[in-house]
């Protein structure tokens, strides 16, 4: 068996990941999307570019064969050459696995070693900004393999981060946690221990496992699907027993409140959503409807009907016409090539799709300047967006253009949330407040069913290569439906809120 890396990092982020690369079954691979595959080419160009100005030697090798790999990469230790790039280095672990290391680079120094006056620095060069702990120990682990090949230990190593530039990394902080993590990997693959499946969106997202996982968790509900079961969360949850949504759908929230990582407002969020997965249905969060100055001294409905129905229009108004915005970036390039805006003219029964689009990154100031008239012509419309990112980059690209403080502020007023509203004032049976699991809940469909953000992505990667307007037009589809996406739930919101209020005031009359 044969241990790299790569493995180490994807055990670190999920067990489970790491164990069915060995041992899964490759025909419930999900096929490589084309997002990890920008991602892939983003992080070759980026060592490209760090790599262009320094003289570099490489290995020639057959492909995968890992064994005349390490050998040429030897022989070129023994040479002595300054820079050797994606070379490889084996070792044997007292378990009789083999550890690959493949560092991109691999750096002379003056030393002692088994080569003679000089020792080699392992570097990874990485397209992250942030040193995060799971690329320390890949290094850490290069090093660790690397000390045994040349018979010395260094006294640092490398990582080169995307702007940030040269980041030390200590070894010696590092390493007893490299080999912890390392000997639990081997001991899991060796005796193949299967983790259990754990859904986490924002590290599955990109797994090739994501569907055959979750096709598992679907089956039995796991209760890693529902919104706020963090795995801290879960590991409690296992300790009294609660396996199913039904047995805590049936908790007294008092019972989860001491809880490490719990609380009073978790837990009570928590029952609550258990609750609406088990029965499918949503359910209104009582304690957060209250008009009041001081909600203290109401009780839910105590007060006249139309004090709600004041309440709920400042915190949703419905205007004769309203802007329905989502906004399209490029993280690694800093860039935002698209704000879209739907118009909803309620009195012409018109709705109406902006599509503000930079054909070229340079053009980003251009399209800054044509959303700000397009909300100066509708200066007394709401602005609804979903989540706080089109509140942060609007100002953001207020200060990196230098667009006056005393207009922005005025204009941001304008924005109201609409993730931020559904969240606080009703549970859904989800399994993510998301944009597209709400939606599609309501019953609304996206044209193209597997576009997303990081689809777009790659769409504009595609038309900056071949000027084909296909990919943009693809991208302006799938943008509407983002905007309409946020229509549809607003609307939702505010006529459930209405009736649920008005059949419970009625309830009680």
């Amino acid at each position: 068996m044969l241990i790299d890396a790569e493995q180490l990092i994807n055990y670190q982020r999920c067990r489970r990941r790491a164990y069915l690369d060995v041992h899964g079954d490759l025909d419930q691979r999900d096929s490589t999307s084309e997002y990890v595959l920008k991602l892939v080419q983003d992080s070759q160009a980026n060592q490209r570019t760090v790599l262009s100005d320094q003289a570099i030697a490489q290995p020639n090798y057959p492909p995968r064969d890992w064994q005349a790999a390490a050998a040429a990469t030897l022989e070129l230790m023994r040479q002595g050459v300054d820079r050797i790039h994606q070379g490889i280095l084996l070792t044997e672990s007292e378990d009789g696995i083999i550890l690959k290391s493949n560092p991109d680079l691999l750096v002379k120094h003056p030393g002692i070693s088994d080569f003679g006056d000089w020792l080699y620095v392992p570097t990874e060069i990485k397209l992250g900004k942030r040193p995060k702990l799971e690329y320390q120990v890949a290094v850490a682990f290069h090093a660790m393999v690397l000390a045994e090949v040349q018979g010395a230990w260094m006294e640092t190593a490398w990582l080169t981060l995307r702007d940030r530039g040269d980041y030390s990394v200590d070894l010696w902080e590092v390493l007893p946690r490299m080999q912890e993590i390392l000997a639990e990997c081997i001991q899991m693959l060796v005796q193949q221990q299967e983790p259990e499946v754990f859904i986490a969106r924002s590290r599955c997202s990109l797994c090739h496992w994501l569907s055959a996982c979750h096709a598992i968790a679907k089956n039995d509900y796991h209760l890693s699907l529902l919104p706020g079961v963090t795995p801290t969360r879960y590991v409690q949850l296992q300790a009294l027993n609660l396996l199913t949504v039904k047995a805590l759908a049936e908790t007294k929230p008092s019972y989860l409140e001491p809880l490490p990582g719990f609380g009073k407002e978790a837990a009570h969020k928590l029952v609550r959503q258990a609750f609406s997965v088990m029965h499918d249905r949503a359910l209104i969060i009582e304690e957060n409807l209250q008009p009041s100055g001081n909600d203290s001294l109401h009780r839910y409905l105590e007060l006249p009907i139309h004090a709600y129905h004041n309440f709920l229009a400042e915190l949703l108004p419905t205007a004769p016409i309203e802007l329905y915005f989502d906004i399209e970036a490029e993280p690694t390039l800093n860039l935002i090539y698209l704000h879209g805006v739907v118009v909803v003219d309620r009195q012409a029964n018109t709705q109406t799709f902006h599509a503000l689009l930079a054909e070229r990154p340079e053009d980003e100031v251009l399209v800054w300047h044509q959303l700000l008239e397009l909300f100066k012509r509708y200066p007394a419309a709401p602005i609804f967006h979903f989540c706080p990112f089109e509140v942060q980059t609007v100002e953001r690209l207020a200060k990196l253009y230098g667009t006056p403080h005393s207009h922005i502020k005025p204009l941001l007023e304008r924005f109201i949330d609409v993730h931020e509203r559904i969240t606080r004032l009703v549970t859904l049976p989800v399994e993510s407040y998301a944009l597209k699991q709400i939606a599609r809940w309501l019953g609304f469909d996206w044209r193209d069913p597997a576009a997303n953000g990081a689809q777009s992505i790659c769409w504009y990667a595609q038309w900056l290569s071949t000027g084909d307007r296909a990919h943009l037009d693809a991208i302006l589809t799938y943008n509407e439906d983002d905007c309409l996406a946020t229509h549809h739930i607003k609307e939702w919101l505010v006529g459930f809120l209405m009736k649920t209020i008005a059949e419970q005031a009625a309830e009680l009359a």
